[in-house]
């Protein structure tokens, strides 16, 4: 199912509704939608370089309301409709699992949305509704939710507009690398400010 999901997403990037697709994907993929937006994003970013800053601020924009719509999901409807979607992609432990462990802690919710937000780990979706399910501060949700979100769109359209296709070569084998040492980095960073 996901592989046509995927399929089917990925087909977009070559309609000449690209552009309303990417806005549309980036929103949904932040609060309901398996497939991250990078699906459509690299490839129109890839064919059209001279666009890449343009489609990062519709990629960023819709995906922080796309995360505000899950943030609300979470706060206000979360037994009748988020735990059934939680459900649906087999997402209801992690969640549970996660709310265990933020119980109480602004800091580490915070770092959740950062590493989503940047490197999809954990899923965007399951932490933009643990937010709301949490009460974390709405306004530090959307501004957590612009520089992390911002700044992979914004990164990757700048790497891509600059170097191209060999990039895209050098992101896919370096991925687990790189997102390990950023996780690392945010992991440090919070057990520092816990400390202090």
């Amino acid at each position: 199912m996901f592989r046509k999901l995927y399929d089917w997403t990925l087909a977009w990037a070559r309609s000449r509704h690209a552009t309303t697709a990417l806005g549309t994907i980036s929103f949904v993929e932040s609060s309901v939608f398996p497939i991250p937006a990078d699906v459509l994003f690299i490839p129109m970013c890839a064919a059209r370089p001279d666009r890449a800053m343009r489609l990062a601020f519709i990629a960023s924009v819709t995906s922080v309301l796309g995360g505000i719509f899950g943030w609300f999901i979470g706060y206000f409807a979360f037994e009748w409709l988020a735990r059934p979607l939680l459900e649906f992609y087999h997402k209801l432990d992690t969640f549970e699992a996660m709310r265990a462990d933020v119980a109480g802690s602004t800091w580490l919710i915070l770092v959740l949305l950062v590493t989503s937000g940047l490197a999809h780990l954990p899923p965007m979706k399951v932490v933009t509704i643990l937010s709301g399910v949490v009460g974390f501060s709405l306004p530090l949700f959307i501004l957590s939710a612009i520089v992390a979100r911002g700044g992979r769109f914004y990164a990757l359209a700048w790497l891509l507009r600059r170097y191209g296709e060999p990039i895209l070569a050098f992101i896919e084998r370096r991925l687990t690398l790189i997102v390990a040492v950023v996780i690392a980095l945010l992991v440090l960073l919070y057990f520092g400010l816990k400390t202090l």
